[in-house]
């Protein structure tokens, strides 16, 4: 790596977790217990290891990990439309924020088997599940950075990989020959496309990367059946415990199914040298309480559960592996839900306020940043913004004054490092 490569690329990586339908600011982190029965948290409060500082009833874990990470209880995210706003939306160039990253940085990392950018969705742990919904943003999505800097998507196809599965069934997962031959066949069908022009030079040597890498990376069972089983989030919710009555029983049961070993693969992924990594699952914080989406305290059992599970468990490992400082984690929808219950109880859609959780990565932890007014409804501090979250994220990537007088970028994805201010009290 050349030296201005080395000031410009810092040796970090984050986690993205994307809470998809926007979750509720008062189940989550900021209850408040105080205001009238219609607006406080239906879950209740629980005591955290920050004085004076309560989250909603269901997370039981994180309340015991407060001190290792920071709420915002000022964010924004501008509107109430369902969308993937903070990962993909005008305030990214319409490109996956892993993508604007892997353009800075180059999509196969320096000394590294990985590629920068990764995407994972249920299919890449699981193949009896559905795949994400697309209707409201693609994931994948890489804008004016083009093709060769979108997300690698094991399992679920996007972009070079349309062809390659590797969310094979976990007997033949953990058989490493199986897997390269799955890997080889697929090679093949690229290598015979190669004279119409159907494989690049960058996915030719993305491949040839993936798998001299990829067994090792992707295969869970290589890791300590305790700790896979202190991840897996399925036995939160069995699915003949979900009730058919709800049009997204499916994306509750997928969710469920795998959100812990999609935490588990993508530390596996950024110790191994990814960059960047994008998880979510399809549609599940979306809790009106009407045909498609249950209420909000039974959601916060069928999806609040399953978070406060897998997010502790992540925490707790990349802890004990020392790679908090190497290690950012970013939670967040693309809304909060309003102040008042519905009639059916149930929250509807909300752009005033959002909670987001920030993680590691060198920052300061423990922290409460902003305040929200007493109906919980927008903030009472300074307003948090998608670009200050993109900001405090590119500025924990790359030295953004080294990448300002870097030849070769575009001019827009130097104004996205630039709109927003890093996030008061994190950095």
């Amino acid at each position: 790596m050349a030296a201005s490569q080395k000031r410009l690329i810092k040796d970090k990586s984050v986690i993205f977790l994307f809470m998809h339908g926007g979750p509720s600011q008062f189940e989550t982190f900021d209850p408040k217990m105080d205001a009238p029965s219609e607006i406080r948290s239906v879950t209740g409060e629980i005591k955290t290891t920050l004085p004076g500082i309560t989250f909603g009833g269901s997370f039981e874990r994180l309340a015991k990990l407060a001190h290792k990470f920071s709420i915002v209880r000022s964010f924004v995210t501008g509107d109430a439309v369902h969308d993937i706003k903070t990962i993909v939306g005008k305030d990214t160039m319409k490109a996956n924020l892993g993508s604007l990253y892997s353009r800075i940085a180059g999509p196969l990392r320096k000394g590294s088997a990985m590629p920068t950018n990764v995407a994972l969705f249920p299919q890449s742990v699981d193949a009896t599940t559905g795949p994400i919904i697309k209707q409201f943003g693609d994931f994948t999505a890489s804008g004016e950075m083009g093709s060769t800097y979108q997300p690698f998507v094991p399992g679920a196809g996007g972009g070079a990989q349309a062809d390659m599965t590797l969310s094979l069934p976990q007997a033949r997962l953990d058989d490493r020959r199986m897997l390269l031959s799955s890997l080889d066949q697929w090679k093949r069908q690229m290598d015979a496309s190669e004279a119409v022009g159907g494989m690049s030079e960058f996915q030719s040597l993305a491949f040839d990367v993936l798998r001299r890498g990829v067994s090792d990376a992707f295969d869970l069972s290589r890791e300590d059946p305790r700790l896979i089983a202190r991840y897996d989030t399925a036995p939160l919710l069995p699915k003949d415990r979900i009730s058919t009555q709800w049009r997204n029983r499916e994306h509750y049961a997928d969710n469920a199914a795998t959100l812990g070993k999609l935490l588990l693969m993508a530390r596996r992924l950024c110790e191994r040298g990814c960059g960047f990594v994008t998880v979510t699952t399809s549609f599940v914080w979306d809790m009106h309480s009407d045909i498609n989406n249950v209420p909000v305290r039974t959601g916060m059992d069928y999806v609040g559960r399953p978070f406060d599970h897998a997010v502790s468990a992540l925490i707790e490992d990349i802890e004990a592996r020392g790679l908090s400082e190497k290690i950012m984690l970013v939670c967040c929808g693309e809304m909060g839900r309003s102040p008042k219950l519905n009639v059916k109880g149930g929250r509807d859609h909300w752009g005033g306020l959002a909670p987001l959780m920030v993680y590691g990565g060198g920052l300061k932890m423990g922290r409460v940043i902003g305040q929200s007014a007493r109906n919980g409804g927008e903030p009472a501090s300074e307003p948090v913004t998608i670009p200050d979250l993109i900001s405090t994220i590119m500025h924990t990537l790359v030295d953004v004054g080294e990448a300002r007088v870097t030849d070769g970028l575009p001019s827009g994805l130097l104004n996205v490092l630039t709109r927003g201010q890093p996030i008061r009290g994190l950095v």
